[in-house]
């Protein structure tokens, strides 16, 4: 329909329908695009009140008209959109149940129809259904009079929505008056504009729903690859953001000018949901090794077999020498049963020191070598040692359960991480995430891994991340070498590693300040990790 511009209103209409469309393209957020669509058509026809709706697939693959926002300026009653009120209304259905299309109500008709539907009086409308109107006016007294109802089409020509106008008002008496034809060009212009902004928003908002899904798919897939740090890639988000906000909450100190906007906020949970996605090629037998003999199965059972073959040599040895010197037995019983018990001994430290632990101490490491020295008889009869040169130096693992070379192989995530995040065509807003997630292991005097930056060469986002993920893995209840550790003992440690320049003192400070180890525990940690309410002694 061709918009005439020939008199001074119309001009002005046309004018303000260009500033309406512009206002329209350049709004990024769904609720307030909702209602400056509604503001901009009340406006432009002085209606009192409005409502937008949207189509929307129910799970009974029915479609339906869903309010999305609905206002009554003389009701001062505004629902849904940015106004925090819920619209408690039921959705309006398409289609009966028999499957036949629902032209009763004014707004399923003009989604059905795609046509505009210009109504002067309500309450004498044939072959429509206001019924829910009039019960709305005897609720509220109201008196619903004129409808304006607009198709909304985007650029595929599918309908996605309604938007429907109510009482235009004669804005020199105030009189509820029907919607001026002359308007109708105007509205439908705007509803196209409306339409294509609204479709844009809702297209962005699909794929950054996919975006999310499919981040959170890679991070639980990765906790799936291995039970002992399952969650993690969940948790450490949740830390990173409590760190962030309280970040954007201080006023004082180097951090006093942080802050995040509604897209940086985006970037750094898109950042931290990624930060371990290297993970996803690091071998399960690393991944899952719960003890330092864990290969793709705990050798302790191995071990286990060898002592006993041993003491099963032992007592042959001393079974002849009984025979041969029956005058000795019972001393030689004696010696049996003491060696036999050192055997066994020494088997029970064998397993104890297998499962790993925050630190072996060097008396222990040269037990293990002496045990080795043990010995056995196969099927062959050759004597050989009840430990192997390679299993000395997996139990003499000091911390943890990984030696030296499988956690290199651990550390090369970082650089996997890095190169699946750097060769995806991130979008401007999200063109951190590589820093911000391939920073965690950093350390702030240069000597982490995998680039060996800096503090001054890490943004705050990055030097954040570094410590929600050690405070995450020093409280996480899944790893089978250590007890979850209680808040004073993480605290410590991160004091500690602040004092050594391995995590940002200003972070590590705010994070203790700000109780953002308070606020996590309550939500992820057993109750008993709780074990202060005041962690001033870390701020020393």
């Amino acid at each position: 329909m061709p918009l005439a511009v020939s008199t001074e209103l119309d001009q002005r209409l046309f004018w303000r329908l260009i500033e309406i469309s512009t206002a329209l393209s350049g709004e990024r957020n769904t609720s307030r695009l909702f209602e400056r669509i509604l503001d901009a058509a009340q406006d432009i026809t002085h209606a009192d009140g409005g409502t937008l709706y949207l189509i929307k697939e129910k799970e009974e693959g029915r479609p339906v008209l869903e309010f999305e926002i609905l206002r009554t300026n003389s009701l001062m009653l505004r629902l849904g959109g940015t106004s925090g009120n819920p619209i408690e209304i039921a959705p309006l259905h398409l289609y009966h149940e028999d499957g036949t299309p629902n032209h009763n109500n004014i707004a399923t008709h003009t989604a059905l129809t795609r046509e505009l539907v210009n109504i002067e009086d309500a309450y004498f409308a044939d072959n429509l259904d206001f019924s829910g109107t009039k019960a709305f006016d005897a609720r509220s007294g109201y008196r619903s009079k004129s409808f304006l109802t607009v198709p909304l089409c985007n650029h595929a020509d599918e309908i996605i929505g309604v938007l429907q106008l109510v009482n235009a008002k004669n804005p020199d008496t105030g009189e509820t008056v029907e919607f001026p034809k002359n308007l109708e060009p105007i509205v439908v212009a705007l509803a196209s504009s409306a339409a294509i902004a609204l479709d844009n928003q809702i297209l962005l908002q699909d794929h950054k729903d996919l975006l999310d899904a499919f981040i959170k798919v890679i991070a639980q897939a990765i906790d799936a690859k291995s039970a002992h740090t399952s969650a993690h890639c969940q948790r450490v988000p949740v830390l990173t953001e409590l760190i962030a906000q309280a970040a954007c909450e201080t006023y004082e100190g180097p951090l006093a000018e942080f802050n995040l906007d509604e897209s940086q906020w985006y970037e750094l949970r898109v950042a931290s949901w990624m930060h371990d996605c290297g993970k996803l090629a690091t071998p399960d037998s690393l991944l899952d090794k719960a003890t330092k003999l864990h290969l793709m199965l705990d050798g302790i059972d191995a071990v286990k077999t060898r002592f006993a073959a041993a003491m099963v040599t032992l007592e042959l040895s001393f079974l002849r020498q009984m025979q041969a010197q029956p005058e000795r037995v019972g001393a030689l019983q004696e010696i049996l049963e003491e060696e036999l018990a050192t055997l066994r001994d020494d088997c029970l430290f064998i397993e104890k020191a297998n499962v790993g632990g925050e630190f072996m101490k060097p008396e222990d490491q040269a037990r293990v070598k002496r045990i080795a020295g043990h010995k056995w008889r196969d099927h062959l009869g050759m004597e050989k040692p009840v430990l192997t040169e390679e299993e000395v130096k997996f139990l003499c693992i000091e911390r943890g359960t990984l030696s030296f070379e499988e956690r290199q192989k651990i550390n090369d995530h970082m650089t996997v991480t890095i190169q699946m995040l750097e060769s995806l065509p991130f979008p401007k807003n999200l063109k951190r995430v590589p820093e911000y997630a391939g920073g965690h292991h950093e350390k702030m005097d240069g000597t982490g891994f995998p680039r060996g930056l800096k503090r001054e060469q890490m943004s705050w986002p990055a030097r954040m991340m570094a410590i929600a993920d050690i405070f995450e893995a020093l409280t996480a209840s899944e790893r089978p070498y250590k007890a979850p550790m209680k808040i004073s003992q993480a605290l410590g440690i991160l004091q500690k590693m602040q004092q050594q320049n391995h995590i940002d003192p200003d972070l590590f400070r705010l994070f203790v300040s700000s109780r953002v180890w308070e606020k996590y525990a309550r939500i992820y940690l057993r109750p008993d990790q709780l074990d202060i309410t005041d962690a001033s002694a870390y701020l020393a």
